[in-house]
């Protein structure tokens, strides 16, 4: 008997995949090879999926686990190096790989893992404005927690600069009563004050919008949820830099494809090579970028 079930489904105009086994169910585009909801079952979701996301090709879906590549924000505020890998006009936000399709290249079963391989196949020259080759893939391993791992190499003749980021999107009960813990004493980027550098004097609570870029991260962030009971733990690889992200409420207001109050349910933590952490792929090298997503029961309050 199989351990998992996959079926596809269409929402709005994007095709997708739902995979249910004991442990969880999942739910991935095509698009982005976005992973758009994740939940474990009997409890509340692990990934957060906004009531009011837009279904729409060529549209990043406000979901989940968008793969940032091969640059993380405006490009514009990247390092020369990365920047200079672009020679078109405009830039959008976040890469170039958010809104194309993506080819499944496997899905295998071992026991209870399962183990889901896409390619982005226009990263071999074809992404426009990038003229670039590199192998880039991404591997989603579903079992008693949710992983993934985004590997570029550079199938080219000249170094290629890049910046990243799997932005994945959390599910919290309210984010004014939530905090991250393993922040303590880092330095960070605070870009809604001018892109001031400063430092995190205890765990991160939050009163207001918060868009910071945290540096020297380590393996290991975790969010306190005392209302839902848990601790969402997320462990890094291949990663020094991680963005932490809430539009608070005006902010909210602007966005067309999350509910007014959609803030106080969701906290992205981004895993990330951004700032002085982006990666400098020479020749035949690679490069991987990875998050394990696990969860701990806490007491709750």
């Amino acid at each position: 008997m199989a351990t998992f079930q996959v079926s596809t489904e269409q929402h709005g105009e994007l095709h997708c995949w739902r995979i249910r086994s004991r442990f969880a169910e999942l739910l991935i585009a095509r698009q982005g090879a976005q992973v758009l909801s994740y939940q474990r079952t009997g409890e509340p979701p692990l990934l957060w999926l906004s009531d009011e996301a837009i279904f729409r090709q060529g549209k990043s879906v406000r979901a989940g686990a968008p793969v940032c590549w091969p640059w993380f924000g405006d490009l514009q505020r990247n390092p020369e190096t990365v920047r200079s890998m672009y020679h078109a006009e405009q830039a959008p936000a976040h890469g170039l790989v958010r809104t194309r399709d993506w080819q499944l290249l496997s899905l295998e079963e071992v026991g209870e893992t399962l183990r889901i391989e896409f390619e982005m196949a226009d990263a071999q020259g074809g992404l426009p404005g990038w003229p670039h080759t590199v192998a880039l893939k991404l591997v989603i391993v579903l079992d008693e927690a949710l992983t993934l791992q985004l590997t570029s190499r550079n199938l080219g003749d000249s170094p290629v600069a890049i910046s990243q980021a799997l932005h994945n999107y959390f599910a919290v009960s309210d984010v004014r009563q939530t905090k991250v813990d393993g922040v303590e004493g880092l330095a960070y980027i605070e870009t809604l004050a001018d892109w001031q550098q400063r430092y995190q004097q205890s765990a991160l609570t939050f009163t207001g919008e918060t868009d910071r870029i945290y540096l020297d991260t380590p393996p290991t962030l975790s969010i306190v949820d005392p209302a839902w009971g848990r601790r969402i733990i997320l462990t890094s690889s291949g990663s020094r830099s991680a963005v932490i992200w809430n539009p608070w409420t005006a902010r909210a207001k602007e966005l067309p494809d999350m509910a007014d109050d959609g803030w106080q349910r969701m906290l992205c933590i981004e895993t990330a090579n951004v700032w002085d952490d982006v990666v400098q792929l020479q020749p035949g090298a690679s490069s991987s970028l990875g998050v394990r997503i696990d969860c701990e029961v806490t007491p709750q309050a």
